[in-house]
This record gives structure tokens, C-alpha cells and sequence, in this order.
């Protein structure tokens, strides 16, 4: 499982490599302390997006992820941010999150037209046999977007993580299987067409 920097282009957003050259159009769009809400960092000036960046690259120097910044078709503005990580390459898996959006995209067909690109990038490309998702329990809204798409729950990793605030956070895990994907793959397609 070869994983190279690469650009997935839909109708309405295009996932394209992550760089330095996204952070004023990141740091526009992503600000907002609600956005971070259940991340585990938040983002509060330019210099906290310039260290997320340059966190995501070091890791995708190391082969354990791949960033993308989310370009806004119509404005060709970065929007917001999402990646594969946690890569296992001997077991044909990865995880897919880290994401984000700002404001004014999210409930927009942004965030469903990621997960399709990088989902049949991952089981028709990259041949996954299982793409991983997690989030805060307390996430209602991803959680439910998860389930939307298909995603099966799998259980919750309780004291998960420490928030910035000091709360624990327990995590709650998803997948989807290489077998799931043609039904998942339809429905996302009929999701996308009825925007």
C-alpha cells in the first residue's frame, strides 16, 4: 500500500496536498473556537494553525499520514482541513479524521464530498480493507454523520484523551470495511447528486 501525496477533486470541494502556502486561507477559515470544539487543540492565532500545519507535515514525512487542505470549489478558498493517519500499510488499514471545516461550510455538502473522495481513494486506490474514524463522544453531530454515511460503530475508548480544558474525553471508534463500500459508495453518490 503505496500512500503519495495526492489530489482528489469532486464537484463542489478538491482535497489537495496540505503545504504552508494553505495557512492564511486556513487560518480565515478556522479560528472559530467552535470548530475546535471536541478536537483535541484548538486554534486560537495564525502561529496555532502554522504549528497544526507543521505538525501534519512532520507526520506525513514519516509515512503515518497524509494531510489535505479543503479547497472550496467556488471561491477557491481553503475551507478547512482533513487526513489519513494512523497508516498501516501490512494490514491494508488507515483512519481517516483530523477533520474540519469552517462556519459557513459546515451542513454543506463539503464535509460528505471528503469522506466520499477519500474514502473510494482509500478502497479503490490505496485497496484498504478498513478505513477507521473516531470522535468525542460528546460529538452528536459527527456522530450522527458517521452513522449517515454508513459507518458502523464499534465501541469507546473511555479517558481517551485529555482535553485542552483538562475534560477526558472518551472516543468513540467506527469503521467501514472493503465489503461495506459499494452500498456506502451509492448512497454518498446519491447524497451528492440531490445537492
Amino acid at each position: 500500500m503505496t500512500i503519495d501525496p495526492v489530489t482528489l477533486e469532486g464537484q463542489f470541494i478538491r482535497l489537495e496536498p496540505l503545504s504552508m502556502a494553505h495557512h492564511a486561507g486556513l487560518v480565515e477559515a478556522g479560528l472559530d473556537e467552535a470548530i475546535w470544539r471536541y478536537m483535541p487543540q484548538t486554534m486560537r492565532t495564525p502561529d496555532d494553525m502554522r504549528a497544526f500545519i507543521e505538525a501534519a507535515l512532520e507526520t506525513q514525512a514519516t509515512g503515518a499520514a497524509l494531510p489535505f487542505a479543503t479547497i472550496d470549489l467556488a471561491s477557491g478558498s481553503a475551507i478547512g482541513s482533513t487526513r489519513f493517519f494512523n497508516i498501516d500499510r501490512a494490514h491494508r488499514r488507515l483512519e481517516i479524521g483530523w477533520t474540519w471545516l469552517g462556519l459557513a461550510w459546515q451542513g454543506t455538502a463539503a464535509n460528505t464530498e471528503a469522506k466520499y473522495l477519500m474514502l473510494r481513494h482509500a478502497f479503490e486506490t490505496l485497496e484498504c480493507i478498513r478505513v477507521e474514524f473516531k470522535t468525542d463522544s460528546l460529538n452528536e453531530r459527527s456522530r450522527a454523520a458517521l452513522l449517515r454515511i454508513g459507518a458502523i460503530q464499534e465501541g469507546t475508548f473511555r479517558n481517551h484523551m485529555i482535553m485542552p480544558d483538562g475534560r477526558l474525553r472518551h472516543s468513540v471508534y467506527y469503521s467501514l470495511i472493503a465489503s461495506e463500500w459499494p452500498e456506502v459508495k451509492a448512497r454518498l453518490e446519491q447524497k451528492l447528486a440531490a445537492r
